[in-house]
């Protein structure tokens, strides 16, 4: 049986942590050290560790902890990431022998070129791609990328949870009800996000299913998003890829 943490670090990011009965975890974007060697106190054991991309918030500690527990560092083909041990990429398969475990390494790009995703025992570590309710700047990538990587994570099964790497749900939210204001889904998501919040837990992780049923950005085909973009832009956009460039730019410049 695995246990999934999400270690706070930074003011909204997320270190993920998928662990065993006797604490042996795999570790996710540690971009600072100092929340997992505060677990590791407690009795967490990393034994290794998976990065998403190059951004210092995902990466900054594992120069650290790599030193401290000598463990594999898995990472996409970047020489941006310096602390990586094994070089990853699309369709890969990575196992982890401690706990038996297997992910499949997914590219994902468009927040950065050589973002990758970690897909496995259930759950998807997607970094800064795919938010809940919301995905990722377009740092280096393109718009038709963005949405191809969109596409591919939507199309995990349904019960896979999404374990993303900031809480930006709440503010995403906002900008998803100007877009779907009568989307019944998308206010039991909201209200279930509010108590989490107010109770100071997580709002991840979330099922891809609700995901699906809920973010604007994987929802490019449905009628009420195409018609709020057609609103939001003064004409109607002509197919997937135009209505989710214009629904990012339309993120981008958003205040609630």
């Amino acid at each position: 049986m695995l246990t999934l943490r999400a270690l706070p670090a930074f003011d909204d990011n997320y270190i993920w942590c998928l662990h065993d009965a006797a604490g042996r975890a795999v570790v996710v974007d540690p971009g600072d050290a100092a929340p997992v060697l505060a677990a590791a106190d407690a009795g967490l054991r990393p034994v290794a560790l998976l990065l998403t991309h190059h951004h210092n918030d995902h990466i900054g500690g594992a120069a650290q902890l790599r030193e401290r527990f000598a463990m594999p560092c898995f990472a996409p083909d970047d020489p941006r990431i310096e602390s990586a041990t094994e070089r990853v990429g699309d369709g890969d398969t990575i196992r982890i022998e401690a706990l038996a475990l297997a992910f499949t390494v997914l590219a994902v790009p468009g927040h950065t070129t050589s973002h990758v995703a970690f897909h496995g025992a259930g759950r998807v570590f997607c970094g800064d791609t795919l938010f809940s309710l919301g995905c990722g700047r377009l740092f280096e990538g393109t718009p038709a990328q963005m949405l191809a990587s969109l596409d591919r994570l939507a199309a995990l099964p349904d019960a896979t949870q999404v374990c993303c790497g900031h809480e930006y749900t709440l503010a995403n939210g906002r900008f998803a009800q100007a877009v779907e204001p009568h989307n019944p889904a998308l206010e039991a998501r909201l209200a279930e996000v509010r108590a989490l919040r107010d109770a100071g837990q997580p709002s991840l992780p979330v099922t891809m299913a609700r995901e699906r049923a809920t973010n604007p950005f994987l929802r490019c085909e449905v009628d009420a998003v195409i018609e709020a973009v057609a609103a939001h832009e003064g004409a109607r956009p002509s197919d997937r890829l135009a209505t989710f460039t214009a629904l990012r730019r339309w993120k981008d410049g958003f205040r609630a």
